[in-house]
């Protein structure tokens, strides 16, 4: 029989793509998503690049009456992944309670519910930004956490203790991905990131501004002590990002975990600034990127990329696409879409 995977937040941005991924690989595929950051034509999206149509429950996964119909509706189901998350850095800071609430609950209610079923094992969506500013780079797992410049990051850090901390003392097995910036599209043209309102994250941003979404773009501070005063990212493709997750399940899923609670950067190992993103962008497309100077945006780390040997040794996965890869499909994308 086929493993079944529920993907929550699975019609979002990496959700949908680790969907195609799981689909693909010969896995049984369940979305849990609320829709409040993504679109039902994702679904039809899906449909078209794997010949298959997962199933969907539109669902809000802090709600725990539904989880718990979804899980006895669809048992037995072997291993989760957990996206569902608000993740704007620069809202979390202005908006702290809404991050919290949702993050946290979602997260706590969805290891109750796999608890009270006998589900163990469970993919959790971290984020780089649990690192805060390290006094050192690059970040290896091993890096201390530094005080989290934003709710949003406040939420991984913790997420993660109350994962390892759960695996600790139940049948859960737990493996956090520590997503980079993860960027560019599918192939297909069919998937991609496309945000409701305005963007909070830099691609998009560019991609929307070129097409005429956006009068400009804005460049949040470029007084950093970096060498074109931007701040550098380690950026990574969201293709590759997916394969990562099915790769933590199939070490789930055939008891490699050499622990209850497993962390794994992903990323590049490459720091790109905001300036060599728009101009790589530029010379790939064929096309200019209106820009403005802003102010600094609260939560924003100078310098930040990944130290990735972990997940080169024990998952057997490493990105492989590159930083032109993510540019050019990130304006394929933006490009095929209607509105």
């Amino acid at each position: 029989m086929k493993k079944k995977i529920l993907v929550t937040g699975g019609m979002g941005f990496i959700g949908s793509h680790t969907v195609v991924e799981l689909l693909q690989e010969g896995y049984e595929v369940v979305i849990a998503d609320n829709l409040c950051n993504s679109q039902m034509a994702t679904l039809d999206s899906i449909e078209k690049i794997t010949g298959q149509h997962p199933i969907f429950y539109c669902i809000d996964v802090c709600d725990t009456d539904a989880v718990t119909n979804l899980f006895e509706k669809e048992k037995p189901i072997d291993t989760v992944i957990h996206f569902a998350a608000h993740k704007a850095v620069g809202e979390s800071v202005q908006l702290p309670l809404k991050y919290f609430y949702n993050n946290l609950l979602s997260l706590i209610n969805m290891l109750q519910c796999m608890g009270a079923v006998n589900i163990s094992g469970f993919v959790f969506s971290s984020s780089a930004t649990v690192y805060g500013n390290p006094a050192a780079l690059p970040v290896t797992e091993a890096t201390p956490f530094q005080k989290a410049s934003s709710a949003y990051g406040s939420t991984k850090q913790m997420g993660e203790e109350i994962c390892e901390k759960v695996a600790a003392v139940s049948n859960i097995k737990a493996i956090a991905l520590r997503y980079f910036n993860p960027v560019g599209a599918h192939a297909s043209g069919l998937l991609g990131e496309s945000p409701s309102g305005t963007p909070n994250n830099l691609m998009p941003y560019i991609t929307q501004t070129v097409k005429g979404k956006q009068a400009s773009l804005i460049i949040f501070g470029n007084d950093y002590d970096t060498p074109d005063g931007t701040c550098i990212r380690d950026y990574i493709h969201v293709v590759d990002l997916a394969k990562a997750h099915v790769a933590a399940c199939k070490r789930l899923l055939q008891n490699q975990h050499q622990s209850y609670f497993e962390v794994f950067n992903l990323g590049t190992g490459n720091g790109t600034s905001v300036l060599e993103l728009i101009n790589t962008f530029e010379k790939e497309n064929g096309v200019k990127v209106p820009y403005n100077i802003g102010k600094r945006r609260e939560g924003d780390t100078a310098v930040l990329y990944a130290e990735v040997n972990r997940a080169k040794q024990d998952l057997a996965w490493e990105a492989t696409l590159t930083l032109e890869d993510m540019v050019k499909s990130a304006w394929e994308f933006e490009k095929a879409k209607v509105i």
